[in-house]
This record gives C-alpha cells, sequence and structure tokens, in this order.
C-alpha cells in the first residue's frame, strides 16, 4: 500500500507538468507569431487540452488499451470503468504502480499534446471552426489507434524485437508532426513569407515569452519522460531525468553553434528549438540511454533542426515554430536512436524501430489527409485574404489580446 501511494504520487506529479506543458505550448507559440493572432493561437490551445481529455475520456482511453485485440483495432466502451470492487473500495489491483485514475489522466495528457503540434505549424492562416473539427476526429479517434499499436499491446509490441518507443518520439512527436506537414501542404504559405521565389522572414512578436514556453516545455518534460517510467523507480527517474536534460542542453547548444557558423549570427530561435529537438529525440530511449548517449543524441538533434528548418523553408513550406522540423524531424531521429545507442542497440531492434516509423506516416499521413482534404473542399480550411492581413483575432474573436498596446504591422 506505501509502494502504491508513493509510486501514485509521482505519476499525479507528473500529471500535473504533462499538463503544464501546454502553457509551454501556448507560450512559445503566440512569440513566434504576429500579435494580432494572439488569441486565435490562445484559444486553440485551450480547447485542445479541453476536448482532448473529454474525448479521451469518452472513446480515447478504450480505444487505446482495448485489452485484447487483433493488434490494429479494438475498443472496450464507450466512457470510464468504475476502478471500485464490489464493496465499493478502490481496487488497488488495478496496477502496482498507479491507481486507474491516475492512469487516465496521464494518458489523457499525453493524447492531447499530439495536436498542440499541428496547432503551431498552421497558426495564422487557418480557420478555427475546421481546425476543430479536424483536432476532435484527430485526438479522439486517430491517435488512440495508433498509440494501441505499440502502448496498447498491438502489433508493433508483438513484433520478435518489439518496436520500443519510452515516452513518445513516434507516438506522441511524430503522429503530430505527421498531421502538421500535411495541414502545412494543404494549407499553403502565409501572405508575404515567399516573396519571387525568395524566404522572407516573419517575426515573432514576443521572443521573451516563446523563451518563457521553452523552458516551461522543458520542466514539463521532466513529467513527460519520468513519468513514462509508470513508477517512483529511483534508479530509472533519476537516469530518466538526466539523459532528457542532457540532451536538451546538448540540442540547444549545437544548434546554435551550427546556425551561427550557417547563417553568421546568434539566432536565440534556433537556439529554442534544439533544445526542443534535443527533447523529442531522447524521449524514445530516455530510459534506455547513458548520459553519453544521451548528449550525442541531443547534438545530432541539434543540427538536424537548423538544416530542417531551412530545408522545409526551401520547400515553400510555412511553418511559423518549426514544428515539423522538431516534433517530426527528431522525432523519427530518436526513434531511430534507439536501435543505434543504448541497451536496445542491435540490427533487429533498428528493423523494428523503421517499421514503426513507417507505420505511423502511413497511418497519420492517410487520415490527416483525408480530414483536412475533405475539410478544404467542404468548408474551406484557410482564411479569407483580408482575414489574414488584417488578423484572426478581430475577425474570428473579435478580441484584441494587447487592447491598449499595438505594434504597427503589416
Amino acid at each position: 500500500m506505501e509502494l502504491l501511494t508513493i509510486n501514485n504520487v509521482w505519476m499525479m506529479i507528473c500529471t500535473a507538468l504533462v499538463f503544464f506543458m501546454h502553457l509551454g505550448f501556448s507560450l512559445l507559440e503566440i512569440g513566434l507569431t504576429r500579435q494580432k493572432n494572439t488569441i486565435n493561437i490562445l484559444f486553440k490551445n485551450i480547447f485542445i487540452i479541453t476536448i482532448g481529455l473529454l474525448l479521451y475520456a469518452v472513446v480515447g482511453f478504450n480505444l487505446m488499451y482495448p485489452g485484447d485485440f487483433n493488434g490494429f483495432l479494438g475498443f472496450a466502451g464507450f466512457g470510464l470503468d468504475s476502478p471500485l470492487t464490489t464493496d465499493g473500495t478502490l481496487n488497488l489491483a488495478y496496477n502496482e504502480g498507479y491507481t486507474y485514475w491516475t492512469d487516465f489522466l496521464f494518458q489523457g495528457m499525453f493524447a492531447a499534446t499530439a495536436a498542440t503540434i499541428v496547432s503551431g505549424a498552421v497558426a495564422e492562416r487557418v480557420k478555427i471552426g475546421p481546425f476543430m473539427i479536424f483536432v476532435i476526429l484527430y485526438v479522439g479517434i486517430i491517435y488512440p489507434i495508433a498509440g494501441s499499436w505499440k502502448w496498447g499491446g498491438g502489433f508493433l509490441q508483438q513484433l520478435e524485437t518489439p518496436f520500443y518507443d519510452f515516452a513518445g518520439s513516434t507516438l506522441v512527436h511524430s503522429v503530430g508532426g505527421w498531421a502538421a506537414l500535411v495541414a502545412v501542404c494543404l494549407l499553403g504559405a502565409r501572405i508575404g513569407k515567399f516573396k519571387d521565389g525568395k524566404i522572407q522572414a516573419i517575426p515573432g512578436h514576443n521572443i521573451p515569452l516563446a523563451t518563457a514556453g521553452v523552458l516551461i516545455l522543458w520542466l514539463g518534460w521532466f513529467g513527460f519522460n519520468g513519468g513514462s517510467v509508470l513508477s517512483a523507480d529511483p534508479g530509472l527517474t533519476s537516469l530518466t531525468l538526466v539523459t532528457t536534460s542532457l540532451a536538451a542542453a546538448s540540442g540547444g547548444v549545437i544548434a546554435s553553434l551550427v546556425a551561427a557558423i550557417k547563417f553568421k549570427n546568434l539566432d536565440l530561435t534556433m537556439f529554442l528549438n534544439g533544445i526542443l529537438g534535443g527533447l523529442v529525440g531522447i524521449t524514445a530511449g530516455a530510459d534506455q540511454m547513458s548520459p553519453t548517449d544521451a548528449i550525442i543524441i541531443g547534438a545530432v538533434a541539434g543540427a538536424i533542426i537548423v538544416f530542417a528548418v531551412s530545408f522545409i523553408d526551401r520547400l515553400k513550406l510555412d511553418d511559423p515554430v518549426g514544428a515539423i522540423a522538431v516534433h517530426l524531424v527528431c522525432g523519427i531521429w530518436g526513434t531511430l536512436a534507439v536501435g543505434v545507442f543504448g541497451n536496445l542497440a542491435g540490427g533487429p531492434q533498428f528493423l523494428s524501430q523503421l517499421i514503426g516509423v513507417t507505420s505511423y506516416a502511413l497511418i497519420c499521413i492517410f487520415s490527416s489527409f483525408v480530414i483536412l482534404f475533405i475539410l478544404k473542399k467542404t468548408v474551406g480550411i484557410r482564411v479569407s485574404e483580408i482575414e489574414e492581413i488584417e488578423g484572426l483575432d478581430a475577425h474570428e474573436h473579435g478580441m484584441d489580446a494587447y487592447p491598449d498596446f499595438r505594434l504597427n504591422e503589416h
């Protein structure tokens, strides 16, 4: 009983930290975009966490953890089951590490994160209504089905050498990243991003807020990765927090150095995204890596960020916050790194990691394209030119985030 209490308290603390990450995402996104779209971005992020939890309670949890199923699709029924025994007392046999309720809430926080990744990539030009419909379908149905393939005991867990994703480099970050890539392709670039074939920078309106957002996300990652130990085991939780921090630090440092060499300036936004890239990269194997492995994985992620952001720009894809480079590209890297470094390194494991990455690419690209393409052809997914120029806050919400302080924007 005492061990259960200790484990459960740790899991609840980690749940709170993952919840706190949604503030970090919100601040990062509004900081890296223009002030005239601040309310719109905040509204989307608040909608994601609220509707995400409700959907996860109604269908998502039992889609993701259906019990015995064929490995591809299962459903344990609508709503949450009572974790009580027949005499009305709490059923402590659910799990030695945490209670049923804690399990639901911790996993529910993860579910909402995937859609938050998409929110940043489509910022400043997506219609709020169609975006909300997309979130409902993607978080409510697609994410839990995809998650069941590994964390629910599905076919990727049943491979001879099981696919490994400790805390979601692929299951959370790439799931959001693939959808972000599809959405950006279907939406098109913001007005003024590309002129005469040249890339034009559209600066964010509040870099201090973006910096605060990244530091909050780093803190929240202690719950994201630390909670994925699924207990308060002192050895594993301590190692996981160390590898998480070292990867973040090396990712930021290397991204800033590579950006300085490539662009001849000390770019804070690259520094920030390098930290996030390191965090995403270590997430798949944070419990398996040595400190040295973590530093290498983070460093590679940091370098990847700089080149991925530039490559995405050259493809004429407009991602205002770098979500595709951070969550998709570094998510893939981190997942494959499990087969190269740490306790699970080796050919069979690398092949399983490749199968996992490919499987999630297929379901995410297909499902997000179908949802967004139908929305595009029916109700439309992009605001009008005048709405985009004047700002989504005024047209979609009738509000101003800074009514007493305006900047001249074009």
